[in-house]
């Protein structure tokens, strides 16, 4: 049946009949009459009922807008689809699309109205580009009479210092061009939506799985070529592709990225290219004694930079910065001016914002776990990161390569890897509670902060089946929720007060990598009756949600709780749409359809049976 609508005329009545809260949605918190009658094209009469079917048709008839018609002929089989089908099919045909991005003169356009840079006191946006590129900085200066931009070329050398020069004229940082039938083009990336309009460093890898998943491999691979486009030019992979992330990367994936993406194309010259690349990143970002490798032979975070982060709101640090204006009787817009133009030195705040810069390098900012002292930890997960980076190159070279590749071989990565497997058992092992935690280097303690992070060596296949079966029987019941793992547990969060606020990424709040790492680890661990129960549980919170609230499919979820409502200091990104959400958010799309990869037929039944609003959990 097809119903041939007039989008203009039925979107109003319908609004006026189901909206009653005036947010151009349609949810369980609308208090309208949930049943509206179509006519299909052969003078059938059909009733649409419930808020999971109205909202689908207004979804249905802005996706026939948006195209620019006028008239929408709508199957009856998309509006009364069933959810977990619906929510998969507009991941997979509509929200990829409406994340993917470039950096060449499509790019600019948007870039231009990035909300980023409204703040700005002209109306330039300004590309850095790579010292070595040439020609990218011939492309984007050919732009500039075309475009209100300005193009830069970087120094050679990229200080922190440099870093902070031009924290006053913040801009884009140029990714991969490629030119094809002597058209020149941006190498695509997925954002992760909302305000967000860069690629984001470990983002990155997490929606290349779901992207894999859904037949999208020259996109996986496209992200993977500006990974690599990063290390050979900016000396990292990226925060993210602004200049004031210049001086940090983000937690380390490139190695699981290269090899899912090969495991999809086969193609050994581009696997070479990208191997010498990922081992040129491993020995260069994280092998540097002193900077990101400790003295003890485990990692940590080490974001450089100098002064306050400029990406932060206004007033964000006001309670941190309030003491020392009152220690030389000034105002805190006044103290930030002569702290940033070194007229006031304060090596305690210099410290606090290294460890700060380096809660965000983490992809944790920000928790309590690493609150002031992150650049003194060895992380759990960052180690157990690299001991896959060593796994996966040993691994690489002995299948692919027969055991040698350019100065290294298989044995030597396999023993890099157990070096690491023994320090992690040295320093973050606890024997006694049967879990990781983290270990502070500097002052040689440990922390028993029970987080989600310690089940990411089973992701690794860094634990010995002993260890692992510790960790399924000792952190799942601290942090199995509602709706999936907390990010950590609310007895190591601690109290929340007016004096101490909740972290976003820390409990109730749960994140779609702890949980895709978390379902993979388990799985290789053979706990799989484990790893279906937490994927069902992730999976029936985004159902639900998207069901109840108009397809909403937002950054976090509030696990305990099941809900996309949380408290969160930066919001919750995904939610502030009207009509129908164009993009969902990348992570969370992709842990849907790598969910729904591994799931059981018949909880992947039950979860469809979600349209009934009284169902329970």
């Amino acid at each position: 049946m097809i119903f041939k609508l007039t989008i203009s005329e039925t979107l109003d009545k319908l609004l006026t009949q189901e909206d009653t809260d005036g947010d151009k949605k349609i949810t369980i918190e609308d208090s309208g009459p949930k049943a509206f009658q179509l006519i299909s094209e052969t003078g059938q009469h059909h009733w649409l009922e419930g808020t999971y079917h109205l909202s689908n048709l207004l979804q249905e008839l802005v996706i026939a807008m948006n195209k620019g018609e006028t008239i929408a002929q709508i199957p009856l089989e998309h509006l009364e689809e069933l959810p977990v089908n619906r929510i998969s099919r507009m991941i997979r045909d509509y929200y990829w699309k409406g994340l993917t991005r470039t950096i060449d003169a499509k790019g600019v356009r948007r870039l231009i109205k990035d909300s980023k840079n409204e703040s700005l006191a002209s109306e330039i946006l300004r590309i850095y580009v790579p010292f070595q590129d040439k020609k990218a900085f011939d492309y984007y200066k050919q732009l500039e009479a075309e475009y209100p931009i300005e193009t830069i070329g970087l120094p050679e050398e990229i200080t922190p210092e440099y870093v902070k020069s031009i924290n006053d004229k913040p801009g884009i940082l140029a990714l991969k061009l490629e030119k094809s039938e002597g058209q020149i083009t941006g190498v695509p990336f997925v954002v992760p939506g909302g305000r967000f309009n860069e690629m984001y460093g470990w983002d990155s890898y997490f929606e290349s799985v779901g992207l894999l998943i859904d037949k999208k491999t020259d996109l996986a691979r496209a992200m993977a070529d500006n990974f690599q486009y990063e290390i050979e030019n900016y000396g990292k992979i990226l925060n993210a592709n602004r200049s004031y992330y210049l001086t940090r990367t983000q937690p380390p994936f490139y190695s699981s990225l290269i090899r899912e993406v090969y495991e999809h194309t086969a193609d050994k010259n581009w696997l070479r290219s990208h191997l010498k690349t990922a081992i040129k990143e491993y020995e260069t970002v994280w092998m540097v004694k002193g900077k990101r490798l400790t003295e003890n032979g485990l990692n940590r975070y080490l974001a450089e930079g100098i002064g306050i982060p400029p990406e932060c709101e206004e007033g964000h640090f006001d309670a941190v910065l309030q003491p020392f204006a009152d220690k030389y009787s000034l105002s805190i817009s006044q103290f930030i001016a002569r702290y940033d133009s070194g007229d006031i030195v304060e090596p305690d705040l210099d410290l606090y914002f290294l460890h700060d810069r380096s809660v965000r390098e983490s992809g944790h900012d920000t928790s309590y776990r690493i609150d002031g002292n992150c650049a003194d930890l060895n992380l759990v997960e960052l180690n157990a990161m690299l001991f896959k980076y060593e796994s996966d190159f040993a691994e690489l070279i002995r299948v692919e390569f027969n055991g040698e590749f350019e100065s290294y071989t298989s044995a030597y990565w396999i023993e890099q890897a157990e070096n690491r497997r023994k320090a992690v058992n040295d320093f973050l092992w606890d024997a006694a509670k049967g879990l990781y935690f983290d270990y502070d280097h500097k002052n040689k303690v440990g922390f028993d902060f029970v987080s989600a992070t310690t089940l990411t060596p089973l992701w690794a296949k860094m634990c010995s089946p002993r260890q692992a079966d510790f960790l399924v029987k000792n952190a799942l019941p601290l942090l199995k929720e509602k709706g999936g793992i907390a990010g950590c547990s609310e007895e190591s969060r601690g109290k929340i007060s007016r004096m101490r606020p909740q972290r976003q990424w820390d409990y109730p709040n749960g994140w779609a990598p702890h949980q895709m790492m978390i379902w993979k680890g388990l799985l290789n661990y053979g706990y799989k009756s484990d790893a279906q129960e937490l994927i069902y549980r992730w999976l029936y919170m985004i159902t639900r949600n998207a069901v109840d609230y108009n397809g909403t499919i937002p950054e976090k979820y509030d696990v305990v709780d099941a809900t996309h409502k949380v408290f969160a200091e930066y919001g919750n990104v995904g939610t502030d749409f009207e009509y129908i959400t164009q993009e969902g958010f990348g992570w969370m799309n992709a842990s849907y359809q790598y969910g729904l990869s591994l799931l059981e037929k018949d909880l992947i039944i039950s979860l469809n049976a979600l349209t009934d609003p009284e169902k329970l959990f």
